[in-house]
């Protein structure tokens, strides 16, 4: 029998520690904490699979000037931590030109195609406990603009055409029936009908993680920084003493780099800094984004929970929750709510790659070191999918999609030290 260790605890690691153990390998995952407690718990709870392009880059010059002057809730940025920014964001910017994002997408929406049903498979293998976390009625964006909605709608209709994406346009007056709550409707919404809502996202990994260990699998608390090479594979510390395997997975995140680093694989990657809250009292039916202001506001279990767009600042920089303090001063002009079930708002990273897309395969150079990371905002959407990606990679068996345009070797400086 094989035998991997995967690094990670989040959608990804779970998700790929599972397709592995499906396979008949001998699996153990380690993370610092139990699983879903790091990016995986932070984010809107939305399986995005209207999502089939990635989050390209603003490039006109009005957009650019707003975000370098503040003007925008996007993104927020610390000029002083810019120059380990630069490198990676000129790269997204060129990326996301039309053309080379056209291209980018292609690959990525062979993934999403596949997202809900990949979640479906383990849904229905953990049951009620799984199942009552998730909705499947879709969620909503919501414009204030008439231009910006129509401009939204005829993009809507584009990835109707293109990749058969299902959405409704929304009247105000629709949207004021179909979500009572709110004050004001604007220009109107799009409801993307597809996508699945989740009530609390780190308990639906957790979940997952539970069939893990009835099939055979074994969760370990430890530290990523141990790894290590071996005669025979690879070591890691753990809790309850060291483990080694032939094969290890680093299913990390914003974390990966940083560690491959060691073995002179050289990854850009834009590390995106988000916050969230949970508040009070919010009667909302579905997740709305508010497009105006750069923030998402979903019913989760622990109240409304308040998510916001990207900081970009030094990793170990104090927290500076600018746009959540927006976000919600823009919330409240739509509803009421009532006060921040938290002391501190959460904070984690996203790790957004330059092409937009995650890196999944063997690492360059380094036998039985294969990756899994990168997702930017969609690692929640995607971890189910990707982990059987790999999984098949790593098993010699065909794959569900092509897995060259997520190849770790695209990039020039991801080559073993010579």
């Amino acid at each position: 029998m094989k035998t991997v260790i995967v690094l990670g605890g989040g959608m990804v690691g779970v998700s790929t520690a599972l397709h592995l153990r499906r396979r008949n390998w001998d699996v153990v995952l380690v993370d610092r904490r139990a699983p879903g407690l790091e990016t995986s718990y932070g984010n809107a709870g939305i399986i995005q699979s209207e999502a089939v392009e990635p989050f390209a880059m603003k490039r006109d010059l009005r957009s650019l000037f707003d975000i370098a002057t503040g003007r925008t809730n996007d993104v927020h940025f610390h000029w002083g931590s810019l120059p380990q920014h630069v490198g990676p964001l000129l790269r997204y910017w060129w990326n996301s030109e039309g053309g080379r994002h056209r291209r980018i997408a292609a690959g990525w929406a062979a993934l999403i195609a596949q997202a809900t049903a990949s979640h479906q498979g383990f849904i229905g293998e953990v049951g009620a406990e799984a199942d009552a976390l998730v909705r499947r009625q879709g969620y909503r964006t919501f414009y204030r603009n008439p231009a910006a909605f129509a401009d939204a709608v005829a993009t809507a209709e584009r990835l109707r055409a293109e990749y058969g994406v299902t959405f409704a346009a929304m009247t105000p007056a629709q949207l004021a029936s179909a979500e009572p709550a709110l004050r004001q409707t604007g220009a109107g919404a799009i409801h993307w009908l597809a996508p699945w809502s989740v009530r609390d996202p780190g308990a639906l990994v957790s979940a997952y993680a539970k069939l893990f260990s009835p099939n055979g699998g074994a969760c370990r608390v430890g530290s990523a920084e141990t790894l290590a090479r071996t005669a025979q594979g690879w070591r890691v510390e753990t809790a309850d003493g060291p483990l080694e395997a032939e094969h290890v997975v680093l299913a990390l995140g914003p974390w990966s780099p940083a560690l491959l680093a060691r073995y002179g694989l050289t990854f850009p990657m834009v590390r995106k800094r988000g916050y969230h809250r949970h508040y009070e009292g919010a009667a909302l039916d579905l997740p709305l984004m508010d497009t105006d202001n750069g923030y998402v506001m979903a019913p989760m279990a622990k109240g409304l929970r308040i998510t916001t767009g990207a900081e970009l600042t030094a990793p170990d920089a104090p927290l500076t929750p600018v746009q959540l303090g927006r976000a919600e001063t823009a919330a409240r002009g739509l509803m009421d709510f009532g006060q921040g079930v938290e002391d501190e708002p959460w904070t984690g990273v996203r790790p957004c790659m330059p092409d937009m897309l995650p890196v999944i395969g063997a690492a360059p150079g380094q036998k039985g070191l294969w990756l899994n990371f990168g997702h930017g905002h969609q690692g929640f959407t995607l971890g189910p999918v990707s982990g059987q990606l790999l999984a098949q990679m790593m098993s010699g068996e065909a794959t569900c999609a092509d897995p060259a345009p997520f190849s770790p070797s695209r990039w020039t400086g991801a080559r073993a030290a010579a």
